[in-house]
């Protein structure tokens, strides 16, 4: 019989938020992990994305803690949505006037080290806490509750030097709650080495596979858009997301289906924190598709979605469990389609093999082939440029009331221009000497000028009228007077 939440130990206050937030039943993770949690003992639970966990340990700190403007709890997460996301449950189910401070990159640091002073509460990524600790102007001396979310993710995206680091810093008498959907080597030692008697929690997956329907297709590459075209419109779907492995793809599959006349939604690495909150937000709202990278298969909430379109597979075969995730939630029926061509099926057999589930192959419909011509073609960007914004570019937090009131700056990168050789004046000895100095940057030694004999001079040569002369290299035996012409 699932307990309610007093029964679990939350105060009266904390369940009325929850009712009129229409939270009434807690979820698995949440009817396990609170008990332990409430009684300040560390715990590592195994649960995917959705499962309720945020809740699970924001109950310890609004339970048991009260707002004194010294920072107590930090919460490591791997993204910046991931990071806005946790700050705001903070907020929505604090019942206590707790100041919550997100920590994130892509904003001025300088606007982070003014106002991260006297928050209670520090959600952030490790790479930008570990800057402005670096630059002393945070410690984590003071820190009771550390929480790591989606674990596992932090350390696929190389932040595991730094989670070390962030967590040296830390007291040792605290109490530790790790996350993480998936465990490896590389998890069991952070585990070993950094809790203390933790209690393991493991829940089924939040996705009911009875009320999944999980089907692919089998077609030739050049066939891949018009098939997929095809299933979007023929469908009867709500939400609908439409994961790609690159950045390019999501913009190709984007503006190509609005050059059809598809409204569409685009998320990725490549925009800013601005543009991407504000997708997200339109997304919740006003559904529609929603075309991402994996940027948007872990951690975040986005509720009743109906279809997954794996229009590429994942780099990484368990990643395809965390974008199937995203459906079939809550007792409502989803359907994840993907869509393999000839290169896909080596990788697709491993994700079979994995996720140990019956995928449907379906019979290829009779579709409309839409030529590539009408298509718009996209530029390749280039393996140094990872971001497509330019550099100097800031953007202003959607979520933190504390950093909403900036302004987005942004600053021309300004680029020198080459020297065209077709168009430098006619070269004589003295531009010669001018022209090669510019280009070493070396500025040539200045002597006196000497007249010749039997010559009075009282000035130096035109255009050196004080006197003296740059020297130049000249064969030995050269006459120090002007050649008559």
């Amino acid at each position: 019989m699932v307990k309610t939440f007093k029964q679990l130990g939350l105060g009266k206050e904390f369940v009325e938020i929850l009712e009129k937030l229409e939270i009434v039943n807690p979820t698995e993770i949440q009817e396990k992990a609170i008990p332990f949690v409430l009684e300040g003992k560390d715990i590592v639970a195994s649960a995917a994305t959705g499962s309720g966990k945020t809740l699970a340990f924001v109950s310890r700190i609004i339970e048991k803690m009260e707002p004194t403007g010294e920072s107590r709890v930090l919460v490591l997460t791997p993204t910046r949505e991931l990071a806005e996301q946790v700050a705001s449950e903070f907020r929505r189910f604090s019942t206590k006037k707790f100041r919550v401070f997100s920590l994130y990159g892509g904003i001025k640091i300088q606007e982070h080290i003014k106002k991260i002073k006297g928050a209670d509460i520090v959600v952030a990524t490790p790479g930008r806490l570990l800057d402005v600790i670096n630059r002393q102007a945070f410690d984590l001396k003071d820190i009771e509750v550390l929480v790591l979310d989606e674990f596992d993710r932090m350390l696929d995206m190389g932040f595991s030097q730094d989670v070390n680091l962030i967590i040296r810093k830390c007291p040792e008498k605290r109490q530790t709650m790790l996350f993480s959907a998936t465990k490896n080597a590389e998890v069991e030692e952070f585990i070993e080495a950094y809790t203390t008697k933790a209690k393991e929690i493991t829940v089924k997956s939040y996705v009911d596979s009875s009320k999944l329907e999980q089907v692919y297709y089998d077609v030739l590459q050049k066939e891949k858009f018009s098939v997929f075209y095809h299933l979007i419109q023929k469908e009867k779907s709500g939400k609908v997301m439409v994961f790609c492995s690159s950045r390019i793809n999501t913009e190709f599959i984007a503006k190509s289906l609005e050059k059809l006349g598809i409204d569409t939604k685009v998320i990725h690495g490549g925009l800013d924190q601005k543009q991407r909150t504000k997708t997200l937000k339109s997304f919740h709202k006003e559904g529609g598709i929603l075309v991402c990278t994996d940027v948007a298969a872990r951690g975040l909430d986005i509720k009743e979605i109906s279809h997954i379109y794996n229009y590429d597979l994942p780099h990484k075969p368990e990643d395809y469990i965390h974008r199937i995730g995203r459906t079939a939630r809550a007792g409502k029926k989803g359907k994840a389609i993907t869509i393999l061509s000839p290169r896909d099926h080596k990788l697709f057999k491993e994700i079979l093999e994995l996720s140990n589930v019956k995928i449907q192959e379906m019979e290829l419909p009779v579709f409309e082939k839409i030529s590539s011509e009408t298509l718009p073609r996209l530029k390749k960007q280039s393996r140094d440029n990872t971001h497509s914004i330019k550099k100097g570019i800031q953007w202003e937090s959607i979520e933190d009331p504390s950093l909403s009131k900036r302004f987005k700056k942004k600053t021309v990168r300004k680029e020198k221009d080459e020297e065209d050789s077709t168009k430098t004046k006619k070269k004589t000895r003295r531009a010669g000497v001018k022209a090669r100095s510019r280009i070493s940057g070396k500025k040539k030694k200045t002597v006196p000028h000497k007249p010749a004999k039997g010559k009075k001079v009282t000035r130096g040569r035109a255009g050196n009228r004080g006197g003296k002369r740059k020297t130049s290299k000249r064969p030995k035996g050269r006459s120090n007077v002007r050649s008559k012409k």
